[in-house]
């Protein structure tokens, strides 16, 4: 494994009486596209909410790009970009007039942020939408212009919290192409997504979480072999004897 970026040992979280996060630990190279699979409920926003800076941990620790949570909280989120589940837009500005104040809140300088900021509408496909206001975008546009918003700033560390959901095909695989634009360009990539086939085609390697715990860690290759399946769905339905999308 080359540098580390990310780094959790024995990390938990409670919420009252509900354990989110029961001992979780991993290690995330730079430049890695690492995948977290579970269901909804799993703890996989819990996990990234915790690596932001968002949510102390109830215990253990965790570090990004060197920096250890909480105490240099706001280090990490200046090296970082997040794309959360929830829409982080404002309805009433245009999508480009979103994705610019991002920009200027990322402090991109002012020369490069108009042409970066075309540049990912057109990537996005909105590029015929950025001037209109964003209450009227359909599920799918809202989420990839929440995806334009977080990147703008060209984080080292993007925290990309189930990115397609609600995308149809052709809007995923648009994504997808630039999620792997990302990694070719060695950011380092936390993908958290219920969709197995999205890992398989994107991951490096994946972490398979169940109530707060890490049951499985490898690249999709290594889970397939060590648990005798033909995809990663099959292996999450022998660890917990039920599949992905039931937990949905």
């Amino acid at each position: 494994m080359s540098g580390v970026a990310i780094d959790v040992q024995g990390l938990e979280k409670r919420f009252g009486e509900t354990a989110a996060l029961q001992g979780l630990s991993l290690q995330i190279a730079e430049g890695e596209l690492f995948g977290l699979l579970g269901p909804n409920g799993a703890g996989k926003s819990t996990t990234i909410n915790i690596l932001c800076g968002l949510v102390a941990p109830t215990a253990g620790s965790a570090s990004v790009g060197g920096h250890p949570l909480p105490r240099e909280a706001q280090a990490v989120k200046e090296l970082t970009g997040v794309c959360p589940q929830d829409f982080s837009i404002f309805p009433y500005l245009t999508g480009r007039e979103n994705v610019l104040l991002f920009g200027d809140l990322y402090g991109v300088p002012r020369g490069e942020l108009r042409a970066r900021t075309d540049r990912l509408l057109e990537q996005m496909g909105l590029d015929g939408e950025a001037d209109r206001k964003v209450k009227g975008y359909s599920g799918g546009m809202k989420r990839r212009i929440s995806l334009a918003t977080a990147l703008i700033g060209d984080p080292r560390i993007a925290f990309l919290d189930e990115p397609t959901t609600g995308l149809d095909p052709q809007s995923r695989h648009a994504v997808w192409e630039f999620i792997r634009g990302l990694k070719e360009r060695q950011r380092t990539v936390v993908l958290t997504t219920h969709y197995m086939e999205e890992a398989e085609a994107l991951c490096d390697r994946v972490a398979i979480i169940d109530h707060g715990k890490l049951i499985a860690l490898g690249t999709p290759a290594e889970l397939r072999t060590r648990y005798a399946a033909k995809d990663l769905e099959e292996v999450f339905l022998k660890l917990t004897g039920r599949r992905m999308r039931e937990g949905m």
